[in-house]
């Protein structure tokens, strides 16, 4: 029934939404996207993620019996992908950049949302309105677990056909689903204390240095004291200014009244490698709560062809598991829109994880 669904500029006065209170949780959401935009780390796993779960994918129609039915449900499915999403300043964007906000928004948020607008005259989709993850609630109150939105307003209940929703990893006890980052907050605190306390120590310690010793000639017979002054600072001058214009792959030349010596922190390779490997477990600590064990990254010595394949299944796999979620989120938009232009025919859709 077309009459669920209602146009852009209706929903766009209802979601007017601000999410001013930290209230069910929602500090959790915003502690993971302030993560993953300020450690490196972590904005990488994420990213890697996203990457590889928003593959160039397309529409199918199932069990047609009619080429020219299926051609035409091809030739709407493939105007929805043009226009059905759109960015934040409001132009149309493409089926690969919804793709990569979803996933992004997937994996880092835990879960993901928003309402379908149709045409005015009901005639197809307009276009997919998707909604900040912060302001999704869960109503314990009633017998059933209810979602509903918080807006300015008030509460608006999204128990209605014209939205959906993908919670990753839910169960009875989330069923907004589980962020990839759930796991990582304190071990990335220890992380990020770890490098300030290498910055602080680096700094105490300081770097090393190139000492230079000249040590003055010896005094020429009857010379007076201002001449002797003279000649050594002379030569002093000298000798500092060949060793600062001194290139990369010049030597310095003098008598060997000069020594040249490097002073600074006493083992410092010691030091050096204990921050490392300190460091690189703490770093494996928060890939392993991103599910991207050490192993996958190239931590496993000795790595051969059949490991590495090992090692990209089992990402794939991972990848695939999440990507069957977003198809039938497609699907269901997919349908509704051949469903309004007059069609019976249904779709699939279809990601495609060759490379």
């Amino acid at each position: 029934d077309s009459r669920v669904f209602q146009t852009v500029d209706k929903l766009g006065r209802v979601l007017n939404c601000a999410a001013a209170d930290i209230t069910s949780g929602r500090y959790r959401i915003s502690l993971y996207r302030f993560l993953a935009e300020t450690v490196p780390v972590i904005g990488a796993c994420v990213s890697t993620w996203a990457r590889l779960s928003a593959a160039p994918g397309k529409f199918t129609i199932q069990d047609s019996s009619s080429k020219s039915e299926e051609d035409r449900a091809m030739g709407i499915l493939s105007q929805l992908t043009e226009r059905f999403y759109h960015s934040a300043p409001g132009n149309p964007a493409s089926l690969v950049t919804f793709l990569t906000n979803v996933f992004t928004g997937l994996y880092r948020d835990g879960v993901i949302g928003g309402f379908l607008a149709v045409k005015k005259d009901g005639s197809g989709v307009d276009r997919f309105l998707p909604v900040d993850s912060s302001t999704l609630t869960v109503n314990r109150e009633s017998d059933t677990l209810r979602l509903e939105m918080e807006l300015e307003k008030g509460v608006l209940p999204l128990d209605r056909a014209d939205f959906y929703y993908v919670p990753m990893h839910s169960d009875m006890s989330r069923p907004l689903g589980r962020s990839i980052l759930q796991t990582i907050p304190f071990v990335t605190y220890i992380e990020q204390q770890l490098v300030d306390d290498m910055r602080r120590s680096s700094h105490n310690s300081g770097f090393h240095r190139l000492h230079v010793k000249v040590s003055p000639p010896e005094r020429i017979s009857g010379e007076s004291d201002e001449a002797y002054i003279e000649r050594i600072n002379s030569y002093f001058d000298s000798t500092v200014s060949m060793i600062k214009s001194c290139q990369v792959d010049e030597n310095p030349v003098t008598w060997d009244n000069v020594s040249i010596e490097c002073i600074g922190p006493d083992n410092v390779r010691t030091v050096t490698n204990s921050w490392f490997v300190n460091h690189r477990a703490m770093i494996e600590e928060i890939c392993a709560g991103t599910n991207l064990a050490p192993f996958l990254l190239g931590y496993s010595y000795g790595a051969t062809t059949t490991w590495s394949a090992f090692k990209f299944d089992l990402v794939m796999r991972q990848v695939r598991s999440v990507q069957a979620q977003v198809a039938v989120m497609l699907e269901w938009i997919g349908n509704i829109e051949l469903a309004l232009a007059g069609s019976n025919l249904q779709c699939r859709f279809e990601f495609d994880n060759s490379f």
